[in-house]
């Protein structure tokens, strides 16, 4: 049976499928098409919420394995759930752990009861079934929670395939049946592989269980930048276009433009929080790689035509001293700047669609990373 739908259109691009919206939660409301920085354990790493809140995050996200094994979920219950426990006052998606145990392959193993795991920490055997990912979630607090999904390799075959998907509709029933705090949001998750006819059968089997929101999986799992939008722009439509349409796990700043172009409303990925401990920073025109020995006496900023913190305040000289000498400031300042690309990038194309000229948007986008 059909949720109510939290998410509202306000506008549609005449040019494609990208649109103008919002989705309510219980911790407030954000705006479409948006990206979600990853705290994967209860913090977007090197950032404080003010941090995050000054970059312009609507909503973030946890990662229910990562909790569930440190420091528990019981415990962040004590203390009110996540929010309370991280000092965020907005909106927290928390993801099922179906892509960290997939990421596991050699320790877990996948039966329909469930995922049997081993620890990354200790080694320690755990167990996470469809109902206990849902009560871990309950317990976190989350705004919205993702179903517990098997997550299907890019090489998979379509035996392969079509069992995988089977059991991530099953798990979902089970997951829509534990679901008792209608307060949180409930998404399901599509997936189907490689292969269209199993994408829209899987979506299918999720609208008639009924979910708050719809996510694409299995995607950015190796398959080549084309497959991945290819696989998008076949998805959507299978989905009703009421509800949020989530695109798991993706990706560079290409990524999403290709998928709000395609209708696609959410997004999460660790690549601006990871790049940026890395030294590599995103800028309006390509990859700025920080520890590199032509910036040692530049006077720039990473990106003139950023105006975050970081862009406002510190030269590229300066950022690049930090950096090679492992000051700890060096991740904060560069993630500051990362995120708030990221950020800042949605809202631009928020704008554009809001203007109607996307098409125009994202050509000169393009233009600026080419050079032109």
């Amino acid at each position: 049976m059909q949720q109510k739908s939290p998410f509202t259109e306000h506008l549609r691009s005449s040019e494609c499928r990208a649109r103008l919206g919002e989705v309510r939660t219980a911790h407030g409301t954000f705006q479409t098409p948006i990206f979600m920085p990853v705290g994967t354990q209860a913090t977007v790493k090197a950032l404080t919420p003010e941090n995050l809140k000054a970059c312009g995050a609507q909503i973030i996200l946890g990662n229910t394995y990562h909790l569930y094994i440190r420091p528990g979920h019981e415990l962040i219950n004590q203390f009110g759930g996540l929010h309370q426990f991280m000092n965020w006052d907005r909106p927290i998606l928390t993801d099922s752990g179906g892509f960290q145990i997939f990421s596991l392959k050699d320790l877990a193993k996948i039966t329909e009861e469930g995922a049997s795991f081993q620890s990354h920490l200790d080694g320690s055997k755990l167990f996470l079934s469809p109902e206990d990912a849902i009560d871990v979630q309950q317990a976190l607090g989350s705004d919205i929670m993702m179903c517990l999904d098997t997550c299907i390799p890019f090489e998979a075959d379509k035996k392969q395939t079509v069992e995988s998907t089977g059991l991530t509709t099953r798990w979902a029933a089970r997951c829509r049946n534990a679901h008792t705090n209608r307060s949180q949001l409930l998404f399901g998750i599509v997936q189907g592989g490689m292969y269209p006819e199993l994408r829209k059968q899987s979506a299918d089997s999720l609208i008639e269980i009924g979910f708050d929101g719809y996510a694409i999986g299995g995607l950015s799992v190796g398959e080549p930048p084309p497959k991945m939008y290819e696989m998008t722009e076949l998805t959507v439509p299978f989905l009703p276009e009421d509800y949020p349409v989530y695109l798991m796990g993706v990706g560079t700043p290409q990524d999403l433009v290709e998928g709000v172009w395609r209708g696609v409303d959410m997004f999460d990925c660790v690549m601006p929080t990871r790049n940026a401990r890395n030294g590599t920073l995103f800028t309006s025109k390509g990859k700025v790689v920080i520890k590199n020995s032509r910036y040692r006496a530049d006077h720039l900023p990473i990106d003139k035509a950023c105006n975050c913190y970081t862009c406002r305040n510190y030269s590229r000289a300066y950022l690049r001293h930090l950096f090679v000498s492992r000051e700890i400031l060096a991740y904060q300042l560069n993630t500051i700047h990362n995120i708030h690309f990221y950020l800042d990038l949605m809202a631009q194309m928020r704008q554009a669609i809001k203007a109607d000229c996307l098409k125009a948007w994202r050509q000169d986008f393009y233009g600026r990373l080419n050079g032109e």
